[in-house]
């Protein structure tokens, strides 16, 4: 698991409903002045927002709307407890927590006609910024709350993806597929140590053994053959807490911004990597960028992460699809 899955909290004492259970899943009509659910991870951001969820709540209940708490204790349970109530008819959907956590809501509302607020309460929160909502989890519930009083959405872009096997997933914001993905993928297989430091020591390791690997690209079906160290497909500009990876990405423009880092050797990613919190990296050399609406993207052993989490393993074919997502805004 990741820091920013997700453990809901017990519901506060605030104006609150209990949600019906995961398998209490029924097929209704969305009631557009129904409940707001509403799924929270207490432990994003290494819950530094944890005591400020009753306010969050109480916040969003001005809008006139019974607020309904999921109840999950696995990320599988939240993302599934998003799908149940979506199924369930309810008004709109709600996520307090960091990028982690606004992916395991999505599933859930990609595609559909319910309204989606992200709250950014987690280590990382590049979607919600980039797409608009204040940084300060109690502005953005405001912003939110707002625009359920008025019945206003705005439509904002996802990409899609699309596995070997047929698997589907939706993100938000960037899917990682080489050097950064794989140091995702080495720390989560380590059990010593714990916190951040498990992830710096990925780094040094993922350093050490750093070598281009062969990547075939399509994009809108014109093949690419090329050797890379680092491959980032995004609808919005910035992952990892703030990093403009695909600095010219607009997730209302209908197409994916792709930046490859190509025959890049260790010393060299060394120095361009903190240029990326710029976004300045694209004007280095060894350093292409694309832009299309559907990518084709296979490798040897990668497994993707996107939006902060763990994802699908390449071959996956990625399609941007404008309008998926209503947000609350």
């Amino acid at each position: 698991m990741t820091a920013d899955d997700h453990l809901p909290g017990p519901p506060s004492d605030g104006p609150v409903e209990r949600t019906p259970s995961v398998g209490d899943s029924v097929d209704r009509v969305r009631d557009e002045a129904g409940p707001v659910a509403v799924l929270a991870n207490p432990t994003a951001g290494r819950g530094r927002h944890r005591a400020l969820l009753p306010r969050l709540l109480d916040g969003l209940a001005t809008a006139g709307r019974p607020v309904r708490l999921l109840s999950a204790s696995t990320p599988g349970e939240a993302e599934a407890a998003c799908r149940s109530a979506v199924a369930g008819g309810v008004g709109a959907l709600v996520a307090v927590g960091g990028d982690g956590t606004v992916h395991r809501a999505m599933q859930a509302v990609a595609g559909t006609d319910v309204p989606f607020g992200p709250v950014p309460a987690g280590t990382g929160n590049d979607f919600a910024v980039d797409t608009g909502f204040p940084a300060d989890p109690v502005a953005a519930v405001a912003v939110i709350a707002d625009a359920l009083r008025a019945g206003r959405t705005r439509p904002v872009d996802l990409a899609r993806m699309t596995g070997a096997d047929g698997a589907e997933r939706w993100y938000g914001a960037v899917l990682a597929a080489g050097f950064d993905a794989i140091v995702n993928e080495r720390a989560n297989r380590m059990r010593w140590p714990r916190g951040p430091r498990r992830y710096d020591l990925a780094i040094v390791v993922e350093l050490a053994r750093l070598r281009p690997r062969r990547y075939t690209l399509r994009l809108d079906g014109v093949p690419h053959e090329l050797d890379a160290v680092l491959v980032a497909v995004g609808n919005c500009p910035t992952y990892g807490g703030g990093m403009r990876i695909c600095p010219d990405a607009d997730p209302t423009d209908g197409l994916l911004d792709v930046v490859v880092a190509g025959r890049v050797d260790r010393r060299t990613l060394i120095r361009v990597k903190p240029r990326i919190y710029q976004g300045t990296h694209v004007s280095h050399p060894l350093v292409s960028s694309y832009r299309a609406r559907t990518v084709e993207l296979a490798a040897d052993d990668i497994v993707t992460y996107a939006d902060g989490e763990r994802s699908l393993r390449l071959p996956v074919t990625i399609t941007a699809v404008p309008g998926a997502l209503r947000l609350l805004l």
